[in-house]
């Protein structure tokens, strides 16, 4: 096909890492089998696409927001679709609400993205499709580290999540074509891989073949033998499945980076039994013991959501106990919203009114700046390997330790890429400043 006939293709993310791997994919296919690329101005594109996500309330708001804006301003030409976990539980009511929509494509769908762009009307959101051996296009986005999923779905039933109702049940990737992709990442150049699932240490329970079952902890054995990658990461694991083995493999593993997700979600056990977590506030503190006592220099970053349904003031000193006992290195903060398609809707009668759940919520965002300050102060004067990845506008280029603690440096782009020893001279809560040591 010819240059003049190359399209245009805008395409918005919201929401998870996951999601930004389905627009990789996205694109990738488009590049391949529709001579779509990319391009950062809207107005120009002949395709508009946002990634959806419906974790939370307000991207849902958001998005019909966006579509109309979008509708606003493209060329005539210009087709629009929605994709992901909106995309998942709406079908058929965005284009009822957003009749200019062109099509809609749910997150389990994301491998037909070739088949229903030029299909008007087309609506694919069948949360029990497998495409988990689907052969996906190489993306080549980043030149330096690059995420790969290991399963599709999730088998929790969490009651305040909507993922299961938009992703469907899981199923693991067959380890073979997730060490090839790795492999073929590695072969590209790059160095830092993520493994990616909805829960990644549930992960080879069930596979589309009916073989037998694999263990994560050998997962990231096999992964951290390709050649050429030089540090591992992953998310999101679940505390209920953090066993011995993992975090042993963890801790001795010296490609798999010292930064681990724990989310906690609450510190109250009655509302852990709530939400069906399936651990403890005594067993997610063991574990977290565990892990900082097999390794010294871990971050552990967590999710935390207060006033669920239920949640009395004597839950919610629970949980700021547990960030008082673990000082998380990061937390992302959360109100409760009602989803649909969740089992805590049916605890309407005992929502926590607004003000007081906007007032738990201040209080973890003001302890946890409390201990983000000790934490990254304390790194002051020592020395960090860092990778870096990516040249700010500023002459600065930024990268992240070996625990996934970003620095700033000044200096080009010869550093990409590249692991250094940086002196750290500076802190904020979320980033250190620093020094190339020569």
């Amino acid at each position: 096909m010819s240059k003049q006939e190359e399209k245009k293709l805008f395409i918005e993310t919201l929401g998870c890492q996951m999601n930004d791997t389905d627009s990789q994919h996205i694109i990738a296919e488009l590049k391949e089998h529709k001579n779509y690329s990319v391009t950062s101005d809207m107005e120009d594109a002949d395709l508009i696409i946002i990634n959806t996500c419906s974790v939370r309330e307000k991207p849902v708001q958001k998005l019909f927001s966006e579509i109309g804006q979008f509708n606003k301003k493209k060329k005539n030409s210009a087709k629009i679709g929605v994709c992901g976990c909106t995309a998942s539980h709406l079908g058929e009511d965005i284009m009822k609400r957003a009749p200019y929509v062109d099509f809609v494509l749910g997150a389990r769908n994301i491998s037909k993205i070739k088949d229903v762009v030029d299909t008007k009307g087309a609506v694919e959101i069948d949360i029990d499709y497998d495409d988990s051996t689907y052969q996906f296009a190489a993306s080549g986005m980043n030149m330096y580290k690059s995420s790969v999923n290991i399963s599709i779905g999730c088998d929790k039933e969490c009651t305040y999540c909507i993922v299961p109702a938009t992703r469907g049940d899981e199923i693991s990737i067959p380890p073979e074509m997730i060490v090839q992709q790795v492999q073929k990442e590695a072969d590209r150049g790059i160095r830092e891989i993520t493994l990616l699932g909805q829960n990644v240490n549930s992960y080879g329970r069930r596979f589309s073949d009916k073989r037998e079952k694999y263990s994560f902890t050998q997962l990231l054995r096999d992964v951290s033998e390709v050649e050429g990658i030089e540090r591992i990461r992953f998310t999101s694991p679940h505390p209920l499945h953090m066993d011995d083995e993992f975090i042993e493999e963890f801790a001795k593993n010296p490609k798999i980076s010292k930064c681990i997700h724990m989310p906690l979600q609450s510190g109250s056990t009655s509302v852990l039994r709530a939400m069906k977590r399936g651990y403890s506030k005594e067993g997610f503190l063991k574990r977290a013991k565990k892990i900082r006592d097999m390794v010294p220099n871990v971050r552990i970053t967590t999710d935390i959501i207060v006033a669920f349904p239920g949640e009395t003031q004597e839950n919610f000193e629970d949980t700021i106990d547990v960030i008082n006992q673990v000082k998380f290195d990061q937390i992302f903060n959360f109100k409760y919203s009602p989803r649909p398609n969740t089992a805590a809707l049916e605890l309407a009668d005992q929502e926590i009114p607004d003000e007081i759940g906007s007032a738990r919520l201040t209080e973890v965002i003001e302890l946890h700046k409390k201990h983000q300050s000790e934490l990254m102060n304390a790194y002051i004067g020592k020395t960090v390997n860092v990778f870096f990845d990516s040249l700010k506008a500023n002459g600065e280029v930024a990268g992240f330790t070996d625990n996934y603690c970003q620095v700033f440096v000044k200096g080009s782009d010869d550093l990409l890429g590249k692991f250094v020893d940086v002196k750290v001279t500076d802190a904020t809560r979320t980033a250190l400043k620093g020094e190339v040591v020569s």
